[in-house]
């Protein structure tokens, strides 16, 4: 049986939402919201961080914290780091955007399922598209799109529209194709996350900036499970206060 660790990668500086981590969701740290439902699932959770801030946020509040390395390209980066410096001796490690303090516990557990299978060494899920959300936001880069085999791995992900529906005009398209996008959420055999961290960039890494298809160019597989939870991401400003008033909706 697995043995299952999950790391948070938890960066301070941001572009568009500098200290965000911080930022106080329902009278918490986000990171703290993060955490929290992470260890209802998985029984062992760190934070990886390269901000001494963050990490007495989560010292404070009785978190696990390990400081990382603030030259990582990516949160898989500092997941290895963090993983190697934790001596931890799971078999999987789980990654968690730091920005998901609604993170459902059946993303967790399907993604932790996925390795029931000795085959698979790197995980991820796939949501399946709502037309109601107007075909703007398959049309957005920033939505990332997910094709995948008859056996649910991955086959490619683009910022792009996948598929492309041929001699149909394109308000059609969703009732002739069936549409996934990507939820960041990854799991990785402890092997094979070390094994991802030393390939080079790839050409359509580089092209469409979604490091995943390092790893597909690369050889490896990414098995793909379908969620149809919505999550509540929070990349703005804007987006912390449409969280801190959906939950004070719920305590109404």
């Amino acid at each position: 049986m697995n043995k299952y660790i999950g790391i948070i990668p938890a960066r301070y500086a941001s572009t568009r939402f500098p200290g965000k981590p911080l930022a106080l969701v329902g009278g918490k740290p986000m990171i703290q919201r993060v955490y929290e439902r992470v260890a209802e699932v998985l029984p062992e959770v760190l934070v990886a961080t390269d901000d001494k801030r963050i990490a007495e946020a989560v010292e404070a509040f009785g978190g696990k914290c390990v400081m990382t390395s603030e030259l990582h390209r990516s949160g898989t980066d500092r997941c290895l780091e963090a993983y190697t410096k934790s001596g931890s001796d799971a078999d999987v490690i789980i990654n968690i955007q730091g920005d998901e303090p609604f993170i459902d516990r059946s993303q967790l557990e399907s993604l932790m399922r996925s390795f029931d299978d000795e085959q698979v060494s790197i995980a991820s899920l796939a949501r399946r598209f709502d037309p109601q959300q107007g075909f703007d936001a398959l049309f957005d880069p920033n939505s990332v799109k997910v094709v995948m085999d008859s056996d649910s791995f991955a086959l490619y992900f683009s910022r792009s529209i996948i598929p492309y529906v041929r001699n149909y005009d394109w308000k059609k398209w969703t009732e002739k194709a069936e549409f996934f996008t990507h939820v960041g959420l990854y799991g990785y055999k402890a092997s094979t996350l070390a094994e991802l961290c030393a390939l080079p960039q790839s050409p359509l890494e580089i092209a469409e900036s979604l490091e995943q298809l390092r790893w597909l160019q690369g050889g490896y597989h990414i098995k793909m499970s379908v969620t149809d939870v919505t999550n509540f991401g929070i990349d703005t400003p804007s987006d912390l206060e449409a969280a801190n008033a959906y939950l004070e909706s719920l305590e109404k």
